[in-house]
């Protein structure tokens, strides 16, 4: 599917350097079928264009960043894991705070937090996993 064909004085999404935001311009000079300049049509500034900005995910630096407050976290406490003491994870089974878990696909982790009843999170290597219990 072809592209509209760019022209003066026709309209274009571009980001206005005095509003900061995206919002509706005129083209006023092209240069090779690319918009140079624009106008402004809320606050009606002349300036370079500059195409629309894409807002980021919700959250994603703040997932990164408990990602890696986790992983130190991991670090910390997996010098006082002994893996002789782990209890195999079963959904049947009952846990505390601080207990150490032995679980088939994700290895050792440690009870991090007892969410309500029937659920816990456990810190494992690559992460915090809210798992069944009893």
């Amino acid at each position: 599917m072809d592209s509209p064909k760019l022209s003066i004085g026709s309209p274009i999404e571009a980001r206005c350097t005095k509003c900061r935001k995206n919002s509706p311009h005129t083209i006023l000079e092209l240069n090779e079928d690319q918009p140079e300049k624009v106008q402004c049509s809320l606050c009606e500034r002349q300036h370079k264009y500059r195409p629309p900005t894409v807002k980021k995910a919700p959250g994603a630096y703040q997932a990164q960043q408990r990602k890696s407050a986790e992983c130190k976290e991991w670090e910390k406490l997996q010098k006082s894991i002994l893996a002789a003491n782990a209890k195999d994870y079963s959904m049947a089974e009952a846990y505390k705070v601080k207990t150490v878990i032995s679980h088939p696909a994700f290895g050792l982790g440690i009870v991090y937090r007892v969410i309500g009843s029937g659920k816990i999170e456990i810190l494992f290597e690559d992460g915090i996993k809210t798992m069944r219990c009893k």
